[in-house]
């Protein structure tokens, strides 16, 4: 009998795989070595062409899911020179197993096609029936400099998070290679990096290595036991806009952390702790108003708790993501092993309450 959700997971890990492929000719053709730091055009060709091809799959595959994402094609209306760099490279990808592309529907038939699937994404969300989440590049400044990047996807049903997939380009295909402060910078996807997460409810996560063709066999993947918190590594985002990091630091020496923190883009930082790489994710509010995009933690949130963590938000409660597209609910991410979580809460509510 076949195990609940295998043909989405299945699915979701060949789009990812499929949308990387694009994802790092554009970081090798347009984003390496880019003259300014200003020009956001390799992510924004990037994020566009990933969505259609993850779209276009899922759209074949379930043709009446709900689908959640970043982008929206008003722009490549308007900007013909945009809209044919990201058409040439959607047209040209595909996966090089003939079987596999089949699954996912084949390429995308025209560039109206191309648009009509990026503007497929424009689900409310909610807590009813079947709702895709995606985020074509999250990490965009990591993608930029060589750093951490991730192309995101994530299955609801109900507002439950039932399959989520990461597609980690840059994050070595090694399980037991710790993270140090190099890992969230100067990375590229030379050979033995790539690695492609995936998780269903109540059926562990696993890990496999980035393939251009069918998908590569798969692993467990758990949590480190934390035996003594104050060794623990713990990771946060890069920009400072994302987590107070002045807190962050307050948190550590409550727990007796020494090591300094571990500074990465995008959901690669939930991959790397499901898989033992890591400790601890901490992503701290920046102000009272911010919400966090339901995208940019459906698929790190199931992975990281299929492996035997727990993710909550910083005030205990489990992160909600059925009431729309942002987690108007919650307040920061707190993600660490069940064992040491509430240890980990603690010294976060501490600090906060005294601020």
């Amino acid at each position: 009998m076949t195990s609940p959700y295998a043909k989405e997971l299945q699915i979701a890990l060949l789009a990812v795989q499929r949308a990387t492929i694009l994802t790092k000719r554009v970081f090798h053709e347009k984003a390496k070595g880019a003259t300014s730091k200003d020009d956001k055009s390799p992510v924004t060709i990037g994020d566009f062409g990933a969505q259609a091809l993850i779209i276009s799959a899922l759209q074949h595959n379930f043709p009446t899911d709900e689908i959640v994402a970043e982008e929206e094609a008003d722009v490549l209306r308007e900007n013909a020179g945009l809209r044919q760099q990201i058409w040439d490279l959607v047209r040209e990808t595909r996966l090089e197993d003939g079987e596999a592309e089949g699954l996912l529907g084949g390429g995308v038939g025209s560039e109206e096609k191309m648009l009509e699937f990026i503007d497929g994404g424009k689900s409310k969300g909610g807590n009813k029936g079947r709702i895709w989440a995606i985020d074509p590049i999250d990490g965009t400044k990591g993608f930029l400099r060589g750093g951490q990047y991730a192309v995101c996807l994530g299955l609801m049903v109900d507002g439950d998070v039932k399959v989520g997939v990461l597609g980690c380009p840059n994050l070595p295909v090694d399980d037991s290679v710790s993270l140090d402060a190099k890992t969230g910078q100067d990375q590229s996807d030379e050979e033995g990096k790539g690695v492609v997460f995936g998780a269903v409810e109540g059926q562990g996560a696993t890990s496999r290595p980035m393939s251009k063709g069918k998908l590569q066999d798969s692993k467990p993947i758990a949590m480190k036991k934390v035996e003594d918190i104050a060794q623990a590594t713990f990771c946060e985002s890069v920009e400072a806009g994302h987590s107070n990091q002045d807190d962050s630091v307050k948190i550590a020496q409550l727990l007796g952390i020494t090591k300094p923190s571990v500074r990465m883009d995008s959901q690669a930082k939930y991959g790397s702790i499901a898989r033992g790489a890591g400790d601890l994710y901490l992503r701290l509010p920046v102000n009272k108003n911010y919400q966090e995009k339901i995208w940019d933690h459906t698929a790190g949130d199931l992975i990281v708790r299929e492996a035997g963590g727990l993710v909550t938000d910083t005030e205990g409660s489990r992160l909600d993501f059925s009431v729309g597209r942002t987690l108007a609910a919650n307040k920061g991410v707190v993600a660490a092993p069940k064992a040491v979580h509430m240890k980990v809460l603690d010294a976060v509510k501490s600090v906060l309450s005294s601020k």
